[in-house]
C-alpha cells in the first residue's frame, strides 16, 4: 500500500465515507426499457457516504437490445375499449404490466 493510499483512506474515513469491495461478483445487469447492459467479470466497490449506498462498477460492458414483447389483437384491442384509449397508449400499458390485460386496463382507468 501506498502512502498516499493510506492518506486518502484517512481522509475519506474523515469525511464519513467508507468504501470496500464487494467480493464473487460474477455479473451485473443494467436494464432499460430498450436494451439490457451486461457487465461480465465486473470489479464491484460499494461506497457508504451520508447514509448512501453508491455502488462502482468496472469490467466487460456488452449492450443487448431487448426485443419489444408481441400482444395478442385481442388483448390491445380488449385495453383500448375498455380504457377507452388509443393503440399506442394500449401497448404502452400492457408493456408496463407485463402483459396482464386486467393490470393494464386499471392502470389506464385509475
Amino acid at each position: 500500500m501506498k502512502i498516499a493510499d493510506r492518506n486518502a483512506r484517512r481522509m475519506m474515513e474523515r469525511m464519513g465515507i467508507n468504501m470496500k469491495e464487494v467480493q464473487d461478483v460474477e455479473e451485473v445487469v443494467i436494464k432499460t426499457r430498450s436494451k439490457d447492459i451486461h457487465i461480465r467479470s465486473p470489479s464491484v466497490s460499494e461506497v457508504l457516504a451520508q447514509g448512501n449506498r453508491i455502488f462502482q462498477v468496472m469490467g466487460e460492458v456488452e449492450e443487448v437490445e431487448r426485443e419489444k414483447k408481441k400482444f395478442s389483437e385481442e388483448d390491445v384491442l380488449l385495453v383500448q375499449q375498455q380504457a377507452n384509449v388509443s393503440r399506442e397508449k394500449a401497448e404502452a400499458a400492457l408493456e408496463e404490466s407485463d402483459g396482464e390485460v386486467a393490470k393494464a386496463i386499471l392502470r389506464l382507468t385509475s
